[in-house]
């Protein structure tokens, strides 16, 4: 599924180039993926180099690629979200679930702590060790 940063359908590149973050091994560019909020992976795509460096870095690798040519690198990963000119890059969101209470007297069940708010499913991305 394309996305933009807020989870909603994004017009794609179909065939027109994107502009897609990668880092050299050698002499080959490798793919840099990321993390949505919710852990799972996503590749993410710009339609200009300047907005790839506006949000990675100035010493950001690029290298330009169809839709069509990236969803064919990231399928056979299992990667499924095409992320369109993301905005942001947060931290980590916390994975740990609250704790339960030990059990009360036979009065009732155990009830969780309270906790922090479940975190929303969204293609906010967190940076990814590549």
């Amino acid at each position: 599924m394309t996305t933009d940063e807020h989870g909603t359908p994004a017009a794609t590149c179909d065939h027109a180039l994107c502009h897609v973050p990668v880092r050299s091994a050698g002499p080959v560019q490798v793919l840099r993926v990321f993390r949505r909020r919710d852990g799972s992976r996503c590749a993410v795509a710009f339609s200009t180099a300047e907005a790839l460096h506006a949000l990675l870095g100035a010493g950001q690798e690029t290298a330009e690629l169809t839709e069509p040519a990236l969803r064919a690198l990231t399928e056979p990963l299992g990667i499924r979200h095409l992320v369109l000119d993301p905005t942001i890059v947060a931290p980590p969101a916390a994975t740990d679930r609250a704790p339960i209470r030990p059990a009360p007297s036979p009065s009732g069940p155990a009830q969780p702590l309270p906790g922090p708010a479940e975190q929303p499913s969204n293609p906010v991305l967190t940076r990814s060790v590549a």
